[in-house]
């Protein structure tokens, strides 16, 4: 564990500042995963044991970072995914993780279960951010969202589908927080644990207000505290949405879409062919169902089966630019992140935020230059070690 008094370096070190500076029932929250968290392990661990082919007497001496993605530029191929309840581990987190993004050139893409709204988020700067959702049972709520997140001039969607039933995740049920969503109330994180935590309980608890999810705000018609917010929502998800519900999606929303939980090749059909745009190959950051494959496991035999046809991202387990680089190598365009923005915003606001990204950028293109393929947007095959 390192000390506060040295300067955090990898994404390890911000968490271990999150552990600290955060109630340990939020943190949990926050770090957890489904069951005995055995696919939230192994996200990290199938990342580590991919090897990069060393090539060498390769011209790279213009390594090239940058890339481009459903026609914007971005500064490296990576973006800040969508995490739930980020708000409550740092004050107002989406802001400071839109700021931090802004200024590493990648989009931020913000949580309808964020604490932050869309106005607020789009106020830091006119830099676009994407948006994710969920399907609700109340199409009429979908279509009126798709409107005021088009309004903010929002034009990617990211469509999580892998959320029909509410994982198992026993950390929560130690904390009380049984139920998933809908049972924040039974939260232990008592006036003991908050005492031990007066950074959090000043910086956020009380400056970081309101603490509910602010884009369904006008849609919770009674009470107003995050309990209410949780229970309308868990009433909310559809555990009877079905590949024809996405076909009306792609009807109503004219920008990108990008369905996000996509984990067997059938599945990736299924996708290309009711006309999304991409697909984030994930398995929800180990916290949906235990057991299953990683994302970045998966990938090579999604991109075999689309790659060509659509754009492939993937998430869980990315914590340096080697492993932005190895997913490229197995059929990325880019790569996303969640835990590790927040563990840095939690432990040290926006400049942690701008802190883990900055490295980033010099570990992509050490790594592209060492597999000898100087340009980000062409890892291909050729940057992993197939022995």
């Amino acid at each position: 564990m390192p000390s506060l008094n040295l300067q955090p370096a990898t994404v390890s070190d911000y968490r271990t500042l999150a552990e600290r500076r955060v109630p340990r029932g939020l943190f949990d929250y926050l770090d957890g995963g489904a069951g005995e968290e055995v696919s939230l392990r192994q996200n990290a661990t199938d990342f580590e044991n991919l090897r990069l082919r060393q090539r060498v007497l390769r011209d790279v001496s213009k390594v090239d970072t940058s890339t481009s993605l459903f026609g914007a530029p971005l500064k490296m191929p990576l973006i800040l995914a969508p995490v739930g309840m980020a708000g409550m581990m740092a004050r107002r987190a989406e802001v400071q993780a839109k700021r931090a993004a802004d200024k590493a050139g990648i989009p931020f893409c913000l949580s309808t279960v964020g604490i932050c709204p869309t106005e607020e988020v789009a106020a830091v700067s006119n830099m676009p951010f994407w948006f994710q959702l969920y399907m609700l049972k109340d199409r009429g709520i979908v279509k009126e969202m798709l409107d005021h997140v088009w309004a903010q001039g929002i034009r990617t969607l990211v469509f999580t589908v892998d959320l029909a039933v509410m994982g198992a995740r026993y950390r929560d049920v130690r904390n009380g927080l049984t139920g998933g969503l809908t049972g924040w109330k039974r939260l232990r994180a008592g006036p003991v644990d908050y005492a031990m935590h007066p950074r959090w309980l000043y910086d956020v608890a009380l400056r970081g207000r309101p603490h509910h999810f602010g884009n369904i705000a006008r849609y919770v018609k009674t009470g107003g505290s995050v309990v209410d917010f949780q229970q309308w929502l868990g009433g909310q998800f559809d555990a009877s949405v079905t590949w024809k519900d996405i076909a009306w999606l792609r009807t109503i929303w004219s920008g990108t879409l990008v369905l996000k939980g996509i984990l067997d090749p059938e599945d990736a059909r299924e996708t290309v062919k009711v006309g999304a745009d991409g697909m984030i190959v994930s398995n929800h950051g180990g916290r949906q169902l235990d057991g299953v494959s990683s994302g970045i496991a998966m990938l090579p035999r999604i991109a075999d089966a689309v790659g060509s046809e659509t754009t492939l991202l993937v998430d869980g387990g990315v914590r340096n630019g080697q492993d932005v680089v190895k997913a490229l190598a197995n059929g990325a365009k880019a790569a996303l992140i969640g835990r590790p923005w927040v563990y840095a915003v939690a432990g040290a606001g926006q400049a942690g935020g701008e802190r883990v990204l900055s490295p980033l950028p010099h570990e992509i293109a050490n790594a592209l230059g060492g597999t000898g393929v100087p340009p980000a947007g062409e890892g291909g095959g050729r940057a992993i070690d197939s022995n």
